[in-house]
């Protein structure tokens, strides 16, 4: 299964890596992400390891990712280990002067044991919906009220 999501986000490119950079903030815009813990004594870079314990609608399960790119102030890569497996991307281009286009993009694979393929046909609408609300969530940190 594969999603691909963007936002322009009214930021520099640099403000808008400063702030996802710290992984640890991303449970405070990711909607699904009930919390983050490190597995390694690094916060950033790669290598970093962390679990994300994650909860989508009455399903909870807990991501394990290992950080493969990064690349300041760029793009982010993980690996996905663990129930779910694949990999994941953040890329933040600039626009023009002031604005960046965030661009989150997932290869997840489903295990044979909870539907394979087929779950992940019903999943990658309600994944892809989720994700945008979070990136709406991530862009309304650099609207000012």
């Amino acid at each position: 299964m594969a999603v691909r999501v963007s936002i322009d986000i009214p930021a520099s490119r640099q403000d808008v890596w400063n702030d996802v950079s710290v992984l640890a903030s991303h449970e405070e815009w990711m909607s699904d992400a009930e919390r983050i813990e490190f597995r390694t004594e690094e916060t950033s870079g790669v290598g970093t390891e962390i679990e994300v314990f994650t909860k989508v609608g009455p399903f909870r399960t807990t991501d394990r990712m290992t950080f493969t790119e990064w690349q300041p102030p760029a793009t982010m890569a993980v690996e996905h280990r663990g129930l779910f497996t694949g990999f994941g991307r953040f890329s933040l281009d600039p626009i023009d002067a002031g604005w960046t286009r965030f661009t989150w993009e997932e290869v997840i694979r489903f295990p044979w044991y909870l539907g394979g393929q087929i779950a992940a046909l019903f999943a990658q609408p309600i994944l892809r919906r989720i994700w945008r609300k979070n990136l709406s969530r991530l862009r309304d940190r650099f609207i000012s009220p």
